[in-house]
């Protein structure tokens, strides 16, 4: 059965997922395993290579290896959101004005779009992408594909506020819910959510938390393990949500596998 594509990403949805590591042939190897991921290699700058990772031709994700500047100012491996816009240079003005730091000022990538590396007023890193002839992640909807994403921050109401300025995002509470999750809306579409922070540990800087999509979270981690993944929190359920772990990869890049519920 095919899976669905993606054509074009709406500003102000995620639209590209991106992996920094140590070790990008253990990382192909690791995802390779895990996702059903295929990796091509495109050469990237004096020696290295930049990974596109692939399901039935499409790109679901991608990878590079930590550059020796990143290592010296102690970025360690991790996974990157991207989220569409217009304009990559109106949305980094944008963003200082409210508050946030542009890590790396818009530049063009080849002739694929043009970015900039952001970081919000809690300290959660993220890119802006516009696209130009490469919109981004080409599938969705199955095994191996990014279906979600959390921002885990140390201050939800200012990262609130900053979000829904720069992308328009509406961030409310679900129905009888009692946790105070927040969930992201962009246009018409949930595409993530903020967590409260009454469990966050508060020595771990704010991030962005990738989910990808699994048809057996249970058996995906404990694939994962095998492989050498440590866990943040074992396969758990949410009523009428689904089935999710929270893991680190064998380089130590965060993420977390989701299982819908039986009939969505």
């Amino acid at each position: 059965m095919p899976m669905p594509t993606v054509d074009k990403h709406a500003p102000g949805s995620f639209c590209w997922i991106e992996l920094g590591t140590s070790d990008q042939n253990a990382a192909k190897n690791f995802y390779g395993s895990l996702f059903g991921w295929k990796a091509m290699d495109v050469p990237m700058g004096p020696g290295g290579v930049y990974t596109l990772f692939q399901l039935e031709g499409r790109d679901a994700a991608a990878g590079y290896t930590l550059r020796p500047d990143q290592r010296s100012h102690g970025v360690p491996p991790h996974w990157m959101i991207y989220i569409a816009v217009k304009s990559a240079d109106e949305a980094a003005q944008r963003a200082s004005e409210l508050g946030g730091k542009v890590m790396m000022p818009p530049f063009d990538v080849a002739d694929f779009g043009r970015m900039a590396v952001m970081q919000d007023p809690t300290g959660a890193h993220f890119c802006v992408w516009q696209p130009k002839s490469n919109q981004g992640i080409g599938i969705s909807g199955s095994e191996g594909t990014l279906c979600w994403a959390d921002l885990n921050t140390s201050d939800p109401k200012r990262a609130g506020e900053f979000y829904t300025k720069l992308f328009g995002w509406k961030l409310t509470l679900g129905e009888k819910d009692t946790s105070g999750y927040l969930h992201i809306q962009n246009g018409e579409e949930f595409i993530g959510g903020v967590p409260p922070t009454t469990h966050r540990n508060p020595g771990i800087p704010s991030h962005w938390l990738p989910y990808f999509l699994v048809s057996n979270c249970d058996a995906s981690a404990a694939k994962a393990k095998a492989m050498g993944a440590q866990f943040h929190l074992e396969p758990m359920s949410m009523e009428n949500v689904g089935r999710f772990a929270v893991l680190a990869d064998p380089q130590g890049a965060v993420f977390a596998i989701f299982q819908t519920p039986p009939g969505r």
